[in-house]
């Protein structure tokens, strides 16, 4: 008993970290979406509401880690030089 408890328990683990993976490929896609738009994006065209949004969009982005961020522009296939990050 114990050890079907067990593979119970490691195929219920299985399909969160599953969920968990494709979870995180959505959320790399809207982070490199954000990116490309912040990059694209100057901030004196924008209405003062869209503006604030944008540069908090920019600061959010800029936090991220590196390594993150290449993944996230990877995942939209945005061209992006390295210095630029």
């Amino acid at each position: 008993m114990p050890h079907q408890l067990n593979q119970q328990e490691i195929a219920m683990l299985r399909e969160e970290v599953e969920m968990l993976m494709q979870e995180r490929a959505s959320l790399l896609k809207v982070v490199g979406a954000a990116a490309v738009f912040v990059a694209n994006t100057d901030g004196r065209d924008l209405p003062s509401e869209a503006a604030e949004a944008a540069e908090m969009l920019s600061t959010l982005v800029n936090n991220l880690p590196e390594e993150t961020l290449k993944d996230a522009l990877d995942s939209v296939h945005a061209a992006v030089p390295i210095g630029d990050l």
